[in-house]
């Protein structure tokens, strides 16, 4: 079931994961570290800053481990009520280099501080899992993910917050019916375009994804719809790409030119615009890179405050549809 929007919407959505997001991929996690350090410092308060000023509650789906103040190895070891996955590409135990202490002492890896600090700023908290496993993968059964889940939740409710909106780890879409029983109403899903076209081998979709922003195409406009668990998905439109790499020989301007796109077409065809990105990626070029993200925030806001555009968190959309729904 899909429900048409009254006018144009921009949703903003963050993966909120400092280390968690990729260091299952790697053996020695400091250049990790390095960025996370990074998006504390010169990408966190500047970024919330600008959502206050602007006034935009953006979706920040976060890690799990992020709202801990700091974590302790019990007789069962590290958060011995997680199964923790078995991913192929992942030969160490899934907690193996975890440290145990406390936010202050390693800040890359736990964040209560920065989730209460969005709390007060009247943001949305979503839950992008408890340890980042990917859910799509047959490495991770049904109950990894059952338990993973519990896990954030409980996390969450430790800070006196219900989570609501949920992003797959990776985008890897799988055990949806664990969403609604554990008290979400929605997630989401990828973007509708060529790049993430599943007929397509990686590498095709990666270079299609790099030209499709080095042109500045405009990209797609969605609409949410109720799945078969009664829960709304709210469909990725881009990501606001990182400059890691070759991506790096993009020009900014291109990305920022591509994103503001993306909220015209919204406005002109009444969809929504989904854009999503993750923090630390921004580490690689804090200045502009987050003065891009910005740019593309303020130009949403100029739409919104003529009046021909709404800004919603994932969370408020989908309240939103579901009072269209009765």
């Amino acid at each position: 079931m899909q429900v048409d929007l009254a006018r144009g919407v921009f949703t903003l959505s963050f993966d909120f994961e400092l280390v968690w997001g990729s260091r299952d991929l790697m053996a020695d996690p400091a250049p990790l570290v390095a960025e996370a350090q990074i998006t504390r410092e010169q990408i966190f308060g500047p970024l919330l800053n600008a959502h206050t000023r602007l006034g935009i509650c953006a979706t920040w789906a976060t890690v799990g481990q992020l709202f801990l103040g700091g974590a302790r190895a019990g007789p069962g070891g590290l958060h011995p009520g997680v199964v923790p996955p078995q991913h192929a590409w992942r030969r160490a135990p899934w907690w193996a280099g975890v440290p145990e202490g406390t936010e202050a002492e390693h800040p890359a890896w736990y964040g209560r501080s920065l989730v209460q600090r969005l709390v007060q700023a009247g943001q949305e908290v979503g839950s992008h899992s408890f340890s980042h496993p990917v859910f799509g993968d047959p490495g991770c059964p049904r109950e990894a993910a059952d338990t993973d889940l519990a896990a954030a939740v409980a996390a969450a409710a430790d800070l006196g917050l219900r989570l609501r909106s949920f992003v797959f780890p990776r985008n890897s879409v799988g055990h949806l019916d664990l969403l609604a029983k554990h008290g979400f109403t929605c997630w989401r899903s990828p973007e509708p375009d060529l790049a993430h076209d599943p007929r397509l081998p990686r590498p095709a979709q990666r270079l299609v994804h790099l030209a499709e922003v080095a042109i500045a195409r405009t990209p797609p406009v969605v609409l949410p719809r109720r799945d078969a668990h009664g829960l709304w998905d709210i469909p990725g439109s881009a990501v606001f790409l990182p400059a890691h790499g070759v991506r790096r020989a993009i020009p900014i301007s291109r990305r920022v030119r591509r994103s503001t796109r993306g909220v015209d077409r919204a406005v002109a065809e009444r969809k929504l615009f989904h854009l999503y990105l993750h923090p630390i990626n921004l580490a690689s070029a804090p200045g502009p890179m987050l003065a891009g993200l910005i740019a593309v925030m303020e130009h949403a806001a100029r739409a919104r405050d003529a009046g021909r555009l709404d800004i919603l968190s994932m969370g408020q959309l989908a309240d939103r549809c579901e009072a269209e729904a009765r």
